[in-house]
């Protein structure tokens, strides 16, 4: 398997001169997303720049979260690409079973899509209107339990205290514990991790949870959010504007700025216990 980190040297500069020193960064390398049902031959869906580790969670994860699958149960198997005796394993190609013909058709477009050439507006919020089910009622959580979620979040964060390089996203109950974090230098990537992870057990929908993340919230978190069912987002950083239109629509809590004790709500705050 790849590591999650790799040995660097560098100069480190202070006020006091500067000396080499050995370093640890994070590992930044493409992986392909591969589906195909019952003989079929598999079709590249996807190429993201991830982390090694986890990567059957970040595929299955993915392709949920992206509306080409809708449970884990659809998932026969996952796999590395099988290579011819003797060949390299690199562990960058995963290729997800689906127990059904897999169709790619009509979502090619959004998986070249980037921040600066993507869906409109009011074309992505009527998208995630369809995508995502109704989130359930959900917890009524503590503000005490929401603010200490990016501290709990933090502690957990092992390959962050070695790089000092990465997201993470966290899931928590109704009482503020967090249960499961995953890391990974794309915000994006760590949720999906967190949902495969949750696929894979057949422990969707998370009803139940809370989702922390480390940075900011983009409308993709909400949309990855809602279709895992979570009722409760929140964030050490802000949300974006389209983020707040779309948990709004949703019926989802968003929760950003939490830190220091604080935070601000933006949208659903019947699920925040500020008297708590």
């Amino acid at each position: 398997m790849r590591r999650a980190t790799a040995d660097a040297r560098v100069l480190a500069v202070g006020p006091h001169g500067a000396r080499e020193r050995p370093d640890r960064l994070v590992t930044e390398e493409p992986m392909e997303i591969r589906a195909g049902g019952p003989g079929q031959e598999p079709v590249s869906v996807a190429v993201t720049m991830r982390t090694p580790g986890h990567d059957f969670e970040l595929a299955v994860g993915f392709l949920l979260t992206e509306g080409l699958l809708q449970s884990g149960a659809e998932v026969s198997d996952v796999r590395y690409c099988r290579l011819p005796d003797g060949e390299e394993q690199l562990y960058n190609i995963v290729t997800v079973g689906v127990r059904h013909r897999f169709e790619l058709a009509g979502h090619e477009r959004r998986f070249h899509a980037t921040a600066s050439c993507g869906l409109c507006g009011k074309q992505s919020l009527d998208q995630i209107g369809v995508a995502a089910p109704p989130l359930a009622p959900g917890p009524v959580v503590a503000a005490s339990a929401i603010a200490a979620l990016p501290d709990r979040l933090r502690v957990a964060q092992r390959v962050f205290d070695k790089t000092g390089g990465l997201h993470a996203a966290g899931l928590a109950d109704g009482y503020g514990e967090v249960v499961s974090v995953r890391e990974d230098v794309g915000r994006h990537n760590a949720v999906d991790k967190l949902v495969g992870e949750a696929a894979l057990g057949g422990r969707l929908p998370l009803s139940n949870s809370v989702l922390v993340v480390s940075g900011r919230i983009s409308f993709e978190i909400v949309q990855k959010a809602a279709v895992a069912g979570i009722p409760v987002l929140c964030a050490v950083s802000a949300p974006s504007s389209l983020a707040v239109d779309a948990a709004t629509r949703l019926g989802m809590t968003l929760a950003g700025f939490v830190r220091d004790g604080s935070f601000n709500v933006y949208s659903g705050a019947e699920r925040v216990d500020v008297r708590a």
